[in-house]
Formats: structure tokens, sequence, C-alpha cells
């Protein structure tokens, strides 16, 4: 056999190009809005949670939903602002809670739901969670947005 069929039959270790791990090539970067609207929708899943946001930011968000190209994107993060860093991030809510629900049991509730997503979803530490309680549903409220009828017909 000559030298250079020799070298064919022998098995060939694959090249290493690069170095380490693939994982670890490169940098991933989160914006801040990304863990707005995960943290936001882990929040209004927590039952008690009536709604996200202030009065004015949820009339503000059925206007602008009523605009075509107004969406739904606004809303998803509508009460929630993050702030993100390089491996944490920080998030403040701002809920409407139902009347006759236990707040701490809701906000604890929210908290923990609010930090599984956002640590499951980007791989952040969630070093807070702020909530703050703006008002309170009651049960005979009609809702500002179920109660606005377009003024157009």
């Amino acid at each position: 056999m000559s030298e250079s069929q020799q070298q064919a039959a022998e098995p060939r270790t694959p090249t290493k190009r690069g170095g380490g791990d693939p994982a670890s090539r490169g940098r991933t970067t989160i914006a801040d809005g990304v863990v707005e609207k995960i943290a936001g929708l882990a929040a209004r899943d927590v039952v008690g949670v009536h709604a996200m946001g202030s009065g004015f930011a949820r009339t503000m968000g059925a206007v602008r939903e009523r605009v075509p190209g107004g969406g739904r994107a606004s809303t998803a993060s509508r009460g929630v602002k993050a702030e993100v860093g390089e491996v944490q991030t920080a998030v403040d809510l701002e809920i409407v809670v139902d009347y006759g629900v236990a707040i701490a049991d809701v906000a604890r509730s929210v908290r923990e739901n609010v930090i599984a997503a956002v640590e499951r979803m980007t791989g952040l530490e969630v070093v807070e969670v702020n909530i703050a309680v703006s008002d309170v549903k009651l049960p005979d409220d009609a809702d500002e947005e179920e109660e606005a009828e377009p003024r157009l017909h």
C-alpha cells in the first residue's frame, strides 16, 4: 500500500475549529421590551390580577388598540417596566387586583410566576420584582375598556 492510500485508510480525526463550546461563541442580548412582555403575560396569568397598569395607562391602551397598527404588542407590556443588564434584570409591575383577594398572596404569586417565566425564558437572574397595586376592581365596576363604544358606526 502506498503512503497516500495508507493515510486515506486511517480514520481522520475531525479538525476542531474555533475554541470551546459553540454556545460560548458570541453574545446574546435581550431587550428590555422582551422581558417586559414575558413579565406582563406571566403576571396576567395569576388569579386575582384584573389588569395591568394605572387607569390612565389602560385607557390609553384601549384607544391605541382601536387605531390600526396600535395592536396588542403594547398591551402585553402595559404596566411593566424592566431594566436588563448582561446577566440580571429587575422588573417593576403596576397591577389592578380583583376585590376580595388577599393582595399579599396575589403579589407573592405574581412575583413567583414572573421570576419563573423570565428566568426560564431568558436565562437572566431576576434580582427583584417590585409590585405596585394601583387599584381594586369592584364587582359592580364596569371596565373602561368594555364600556367605551366607538363613536362612529
